[in-house]
């Protein structure tokens, strides 16, 4: 999907029916990534929870291999936020959910571009950009 925000989001007021042709696609287009990027925020989400229930079973099983003298709900908790695979996990999913705001955010932007779209029409049409009438 080829998006580019600073393009996409640019309103050229000379071509204000060659806007209005692309804004439902470009719509489209953001609505689909930002609905991917949500998906995948959520996939990730999943992982995250799986790897937290192997690493509590695996605590479980031997503690002594995670340097665990003691088997408390708060230490099998703080050991498995120690592990690398779960914070390695962690990260993609804080990542993939910066993405998803992020597209959510593009997704509005468009919606406002549709908003100064009308507005640019309604002053057109009041000939709002109309040169200096002589009388």
């Amino acid at each position: 999907m080829d998006l580019d925000y600073e393009r996409d989001i640019a309103i050229d007021h000379q071509a204000l029916d060659v806007e209005w042709v692309r804004q439902p696609d470009l719509m489209r287009r953001y609505s689909e990534h930002a609905a991917l990027a949500k998906k995948r925020a959520d996939e990730l989400k999943e992982q995250l929870e799986v790897i937290r229930a192997q690493l509590d079973r695996e605590v479980r099983s031997n503690p002594a291999a995670f340097g665990l003298d003691k088997v408390t709900e708060s230490a099998i908790q703080s050991t498995i936020l120690l592990q690398e695979e779960y914070q390695r996990a962690s990260q993609e999913l804080i990542d993939a959910r910066y993405e998803s705001e992020i597209a959510a955010v593009a997704v509005r932007a468009l919606d406002q571009k549709k908003t100064a779209l009308e507005n640019l029409v309604k002053l057109m049409a009041a000939a709002y950009f109309a040169g200096p009438a002589t009388p």
